[in-house]
Parts: C-alpha cells; sequence; structure tokens
C-alpha cells in the first residue's frame, strides 16, 4: 500500500490529510510551518507508514510562492523518510483547482484542500518531484534574481527615454549612437542645457565624448555634431521645468547604473557555480548559449533524470500545444498551454533567438516556420525553435556530450 499525504501550505500553518490506496481518509493534522512542526509532521507520517505497512511514501505541496520550499525540502533531505521511499511534488495550483471542480460539493477551507491534494497524488501522473541539488537551488536563486533585474533594467531605460523626449525630443532620431554609453549618460547627467550643448565648439563637445568614452567613437566628431543637431531642433523648457527634468534623469541614470553594477555581481557569482556543474559544457558548446542562458535553463531544470523524457521538459517549461481533435476533424490552429515554468520558457526562448544566429539547422528551421504563416511570424518561428532546443538540450544533458552540428555530405561526383 502507498501512503499519500497531501499538504495545504500557508505562511503560518502546514495542514495535512493522510490517505491510503482506497482513498480512505486515515488521519488530519495542522501543524506550525516552521522546523518544529515540519519535524512533527515528519514524526507521523513515518508512524503512519509503519502502522500500514506503506511501500511508498508520495507527498503533496502546492507550489504556493516561498511559503512551501521549506517543508518540502525537508521532507525530500529527511533520511527517515528517504529510508521509506518518500517522493515528494509540489504541484501547480492550477492543476488542483481543475481537480477540485470534479468535487463540486466540497467547500473551500484548508482541510480539504489537504484531502484533495492528497487525492490528486493518488490518482498519479505527476512527472516531476519537486526538489533539486543544492547548487542547482542556489543557482536558481541567482538566474531568477537576475531575470528579475534585467526587467527593471528595461523599465528603467523605458522611463529614462520617456523623460530624456522632455528635455531634448529630436535625440533619438537625430542621434545614432546608444543614448545609454558613458559618454552619453555623463553627459546628460552634468545637467548640460540644451543651449549649452547647440553653442558649444564641436571639437570641444567631441573631445569630451572622446575622453568620456574612452576614445571607443570611431568618429567622436560626427557624433558632436548629430548632439548638436539635435539639442537646437529640439523644443525648450522653462528653468523650473527643465530642473526637474535634470534632476529625475539623473536619478534614473543612477539607477541604471546601480542595477548594471548588480548585474554583474550576480554574474561572477553564477559564473563560480556554473563552474561546478557538469552540464553547463554541455550546453555551452552549443552555438549562442553563453553563461546566462546556460545558467537560467540549467537551474529550471535542475537533474535531468527528474524528468521522463524531452516532452516532459517542454510540458514543464509550457512549450506544448493541446491538440484539439474530433472525429475527422483535427485542428490546425491549437494554442499553446499557458502553465508551465515562465523562468525555463523565457531563458529558452531567449537562447533559441540567439541559436537560430549562430547555428545552420536552428537558422534554417526558424526561417521555415516563420514562412508558414501570415501573421505573428517572428514570435511563433521562435516559440517554435525555443520547442526544438528542448530536444536538443534534453539529448545533451542525459548523455553529457557536446554538441556537434551536423555536417553536410556532399554527393560523389561520377
Amino acid at each position: 500500500m502507498k501512503l499519500f499525504v497531501g499538504i495545504d501550505v500557508s505562511s503560518q500553518e502546514l495542514e495535512a490529510c493522510f490517505m491510503n490506496s482506497d482513498g480512505d481518509k486515515l488521519e488530519t493534522l495542522t501543524v506550525k510551518n516552521n522546523l518544529e512542526g515540519a519535524s512533527y509532521l515528519r514524526d507521523r507520517i513515518v508512524a503512519a507508514a509503519d502502522k500500514h505497512v506503506s511501500s511508498e511514501i508520495h507527498i503533496g505541496l502546492e507550489a504556493t510562492s516561498v511559503y512551501s520550499w521549506h517543508p518540502a525540502m525537508y521532507m525530500h533531505q529527511d533520511a527517515a523518510l528517504q529510508k521509506r521511499k518518500a517522493k515528494v511534488f509540489t504541484i501547480n495550483p492550477k492543476l488542483v483547482s481543475k481537480f477540485r471542480e470534479a468535487y463540486s460539493d466540497l467547500d473551500k477551507t484548508d482541510r480539504l484542500d489537504a484531502w484533495v491534494i492528497a487525492d490528486r497524488l493518488r490518482f498519479g501522473r505527476l512527472t516531476t518531484t519537486v526538489v533539486m541539488q543544492e547548487q542547482y537551488v542556489a543557482l536558481q536563486r541567482l538566474t531568477r534574481m537576475r531575470f528579475h533585474l534585467i526587467h527593471n533594467l528595461t523599465r528603467e531605460k523605458q522611463y529614462f527615454l520617456q523623460n530624456l523626449f522632455y528635455k531634448c525630443n529630436a535625440f533619438t532620431t537625430e542621434v545614432e549612437s546608444s543614448v545609454f554609453g558613458h559618454a552619453l549618460m555623463e553627459m546628460l547627467s552634468e545637467k548640460y542645457s540644451l543651449d549649452d550643448i547647440a553653442t558649444m565648439e564641436v571639437a570641444d563637445l567631441a573631445d569630451y565624448l572622446r575622453d568620456k568614452g574612452r576614445n571607443r567613437f570611431p568618429d567622436p566628431e560626427n557624433v558632436a555634431r548629430c548632439i548638436q543637431k539635435a539639442a537646437r531642433a529640439s523644443y525648450r523648457l522653462g528653468k523650473v521645468v527643465e530642473d526637474s527634468i535634470d534632476l529625475v534623469l539623473g536619478t534614473s541614470i543612477q539607477a541604471i547604473r546601480s542595477i548594471q553594477s548588480q548585474l554583474k555581481d550576480l554574474d561572477k557569482a553564477i559564473e563560480r557555480i556554473l563552474d561546478g556543474i557538469p552540464g553547463a559544457k554541455c550546453l555551452r558548446s552549443i552555438p549562442g548559449i553563453d553563461r546566462v542562458y546556460a545558467a537560467g535553463i540549467l537551474a529550471e531544470i535542475g537533474d535531468i533524470d527528474r524528468f521522463g523524457d524531452q516532452a516532459a521538459v517542454a510540458k514543464y517549461a509550457g512549450l506544448t500545444w493541446r491538440r484539439h481533435q474530433s472525429g475527422p476533424f483535427e485542428a490546425e490552429d491549437t494554442k499553446r498551454i499557458k502553465s508551465g515554468n515562465r523562468f525555463l520558457r523565457y531563458y529558452l526562448v531567449e537562447a533559441a533567438n540567439s541559436v537560430k544566429n549562430r547555428d545552420e539547422e536552428f537558422g534554417a528551421y526558424y526561417r521555415k516556420k516563420y514562412k508558414e504563416v501570415p501573421k505573428h511570424q517572428h514570435k511563433r518561428a521562435l516559440v517554435l525553435t525555443a520547442r526544438k532546443l528542448v530536444r536538443l538540450v534534453d539529448v545533451l544533458l542525459r548523455n553529457g556530450q557536446l554538441y556537434t552540428p551536423r555536417r553536410k555530405v556532399t554527393p560523389a561526383k561520377d
């Protein structure tokens, strides 16, 4: 007999329900969501397993943000539970919610939620256990923070450009160089007025750009002329508004540089952990997958043996399309599932976008999919390319091998 333990998790409590293979409720209890409470729950699970001579223990928790992480890790790592063949699952709340709909007469309480989770465990077909090894967990914390900072940086840059339009509305149309380069950011942070920039000698402005840009401008005089042209073509602000905009731009520049500095620190930490993970070399052998993409993918997948096959990895990432068939009819236009790990999906899609530009096979596949439809070509082709990349990632990680592009064979001449 298997013992199924459903646990409804909140920030304060763990509500547990024990169930046997026949669906009979054996026991319920509530403990605090802390080390002491989890230890007591562990003891009760072990006692129940021994009492009913359980061959396996399946423990399920809803993936409730950070609240389920500690008890799930604790149950997974506990020696007494491991000895009794315990498996721990974190279940997507949507999966539990859909399963609950089959019981239309149930109330909504924590105790009943635990019962529903236990019953869902009893039905099986849960492909992924929860816990990854420690280095993957550490890497995941870093890559998810990097994901968070990248999105913050994008929003901050967009906000900066909005305020730059107030100060110099012609800047982005007249100046081809990136406004986020060091030299231009320095110029904007020093609160030059448009009249100051417009009346400055071109040679002096070029020298300023050359100095602040560390001689990286191929033609600083041309950039200086473009900046002056933009300054002359832009609307003028009143003194009060101009001072406010200068302060906002300066604050935004500080925020952008702070995030960029934090990203550098994170990248160093990611590199240190990545060096100790064997699968990193496999993924980085794929053209276009650098440190960041390899780390993001590995951090979310963890040990590839957690998944039965490449299809399970794709489903976990949300790169699966529902089949719609009825009788002789089968729909060609199907929708991608909305569930899945958004972080893994993000890194796979971003990696696919890079790989298609560097690998001939993936590039040809992307172009083929791009031409198949008249609308949303890039988005569709890129997601399908990411799905193809999943198969390659799965093979490389399972076999521990490096990527070898397919070689074209030229037929022999008669």
